[in-house]
């Protein structure tokens, strides 16, 4: 009976678990302490790297920018325009209080030679920046037409657009009340009732009769802090290439060419 008795409580011993002692757990403590502290220093290490490469990419830009400025880059001396019809301009509207900059902008691109830009911000600061735009074109430039949303400045013929979000909530009332009318004569003359089917042609169809279709730049500077194109008409972007310039402060003649090249450069596919 003793030995019995011997086997089950060492038996009982046995299937008790172990606890670890407290050297263990000091081990255990540092190991972690250890390796998190290599995972800070990686990741710090890591940060710092990466914010090196995006200072040096900063300067590097800022000096490809200045020395085609400058006009000390032969490639960007003449630029080709045949892919630049229009070219769409997205201001944000605390920075279009700026009329300075602004006028500043439309010279650049008049001395560049564009023909056509779309002018928008969305609370429309530049709308009502019109007298200072006339008061500008009379005194720099042949004046020849103004109004709301036409310019036409001087000898170079560079004719202005400008637009606000309301023109887009006006224009897709307006298409909306056109399909609907059209939908419903077209159903009293069949004399059925079907459900309405747009396709987005019938929808640009829609835009353009009622005047407000426009042209479709063929590039988008976007002159914000955020990367968006601030509610510019999505209907006027289909084959858009967008190109976010960072503020308007801070803007550069250089970059603004350096678009306008790589946009010459771009082989579009616009389907069949």
């Amino acid at each position: 009976m003793a030995t019995v008795g011997a086997v089950g409580v060492s038996h009982r011993l046995s299937r008790a678990p172990v606890r670890p002692s407290m050297q263990d757990l000091h081990i255990k403590f540092q190991r972690s302490i250890i390796w998190r502290l290599i995972l800070g220093i990686c990741w710090h290490v890591l940060h710092v790297l990466v914010s090196i490469v995006h200072f040096g990419s900063h300067v590097f830009q800022l000096l490809h920018h200045f020395l085609i400025s400058r006009g000390i880059l032969q490639k960007y001396k003449v630029l080709p325009l045949h892919k630049l019809e229009s070219l769409g301009i997205v201001i944000d509207s605390e920075e279009a209080e700026d009329t300075s900059k602004v006028r500043r902008l439309l010279h650049w691109l008049s001395d560049i030679g564009v023909k056509h830009v779309i002018l928008y911000d969305m609370e429309g600061v530049l709308k009502r920046s019109e007298a200072s735009l006339r008061k500008w074109t009379n005194s720099s430039m042949t004046f020849c037409e103004l109004d709301v949303h036409t310019l036409l400045l001087g000898q170079e013929k560079m004719s202005l657009e400008i637009l606000s979000s309301s023109d887009g909530k006006e224009a897709v009332a307006k298409a909306a009340t056109f399909l609907c009318s059209k939908y419903l004569k077209e159903d009293n003359l069949l004399g059925n009732q079907r459900e309405p089917v747009f396709t987005e042609t019938d929808i640009a169809d829609a835009l353009r009769t009622v005047g407000c279709g426009g042209s479709e730049p063929d590039l988008l500077l976007v002159f914000s802090p955020v990367r968006c194109h601030l509610g510019f008409p999505a209907w006027r972007l289909r084959y858009t290439e967008i190109v976010h310039m960072g503020t308007l402060k801070s803007m550069k003649y250089g970059a603004i060419v350096k678009a306008i090249l790589d946009l010459s450069k771009k082989h579009q596919n616009y389907g069949s």
